[in-house]
């Protein structure tokens, strides 16, 4: 008898986390769309460009599911998790995500963006693979992301804050006349809401692909850099599908490269100024396929008439990203 309620308890838990994690899906959709069509309501009322609201409000909220993941891998002391999670989530925003949405529209991007945002994009990586080898640049026993490294990518992170207000404060006027025009309180209720939807589904779509994950025996490396990384993402590429498809390519650019930085700068430095973070050296891989894709991106775009990123690029990141997830997988 007691073995049958414990074979049905376990049954529905394991039916509550299949609905649940579909359910995120449902969310991740009419919260993307929400947060882009309220943020784009709120450029066009204060005239702030696209691409500042894709590297800030959007990038923001989309990468709150990476942030609370991180904040609780921290408290636990699951750096593979934490680092895993950030290192993942910013290849799946640039092979898959851009890849995606250069499929559905091509991407135009400003000349701002191939000389400082894609630029600051890759100093994060870079810092990251240097503040975390202490074993190979100091000669340190034992690599780790200190507090003090924390910090520094907190201060990195101000930085680019101050940058992108900076451009809001010069590119006022570039917002679409197509854009609907809310009331500024709707505005404020449909990213809010917007916004709580993206890290409610996320959440959701985690706790369950980490649990279904669990029971088929992957290891706690694979789950962070794949399916964790993955989960956490699906709000930006909700986001910047939604945004393709209304041909905003501001919004998804900002959207990626800012949600990378605030990734690396923000998510990271805030996870070990919690708790410093023990590195682990097989994820130096993960690091140089970052530095890889965003060195990609701007190379395709320099190489590329009008500085665009076409639907064959898109095809070419689809197969980069399947590749990479590969990989891991085999590697184990």
């Amino acid at each position: 008898m007691l073995k049958h309620k414990v074979h049905d308890a376990a049954f529905n838990m394991t039916l509550l986390t299949i609905i649940l994690f579909f359910a995120g899906f449902a969310l991740l959709v009419y919260g993307a769309n929400w947060l882009v069509d309220g943020a784009a309501s709120i450029a066009r009322r204060y005239h702030i460009s696209y691409l500042v609201i894709g590297m800030t409000i959007v990038a923001l909220g989309t990468s709150a599911p990476e942030l609370v993941v991180n904040l609780v891998a921290s408290f636990k002391g699951a750096a593979d998790v934490a680092l895993g999670n950030v290192l993942g989530s910013n290849i799946s925003n640039i092979f898959l995500i851009l890849g995606v949405s250069a499929l559905i529209f091509p991407l135009t991007v400003a000349k701002n963006t191939l000389w400082k945002e894609i630029p600051f994009a890759f100093l994060g990586a870079a810092v990251v693979g240097v503040l975390a080898n202490d074993v190979f640049l100091n000669g340190i026993s034992r690599s780790m992301i200190y507090r003090s490294d924390g910090m520094i990518l907190m201060l990195f992170f101000f930085l680019f804050m101050v940058y992108a207000f900076g451009v809001a404060r010069e590119k006022g006027a570039a917002v679409r006349e197509t854009i609907r025009e809310r009331p500024l309180w709707l505005s404020l209720v449909m990213t809010l809401a917007g916004m709580l939807a993206l890290v409610a589904g996320g959440r959701w779509i985690v706790q369950g692909a980490v649990d279904i994950a669990s029971i088929l025996g992957m290891s706690e490396a694979v789950i962070s850099l794949t399916i964790v990384a993955l989960g956490t993402s699906l709000p930006e590429l909700a986001a910047c599908m939604a945004a393709a498809l209304k041909r905003n390519a501001g919004i998804v650019i900002g959207n990626v490269l800012g949600s990378n930085i605030f990734n690396v700068f923000f998510v990271l430095g805030t996870s070990a100024v919690i708790k410093p973070l023990p590195f682990n050296k097989a994820l130096n891989f993960d690091i140089f396929a970052g530095l890889a894709a965003v060195m990609l991106l701007w190379v395709l775009l320099m190489v590329s008439g009008r500085k665009t990123l076409r639907r064959w690029h898109g095809a070419l990141f689809l197969l980069l990203y399947v590749t990479y997830i590969t990989i891991l997988v085999v590697r184990g």
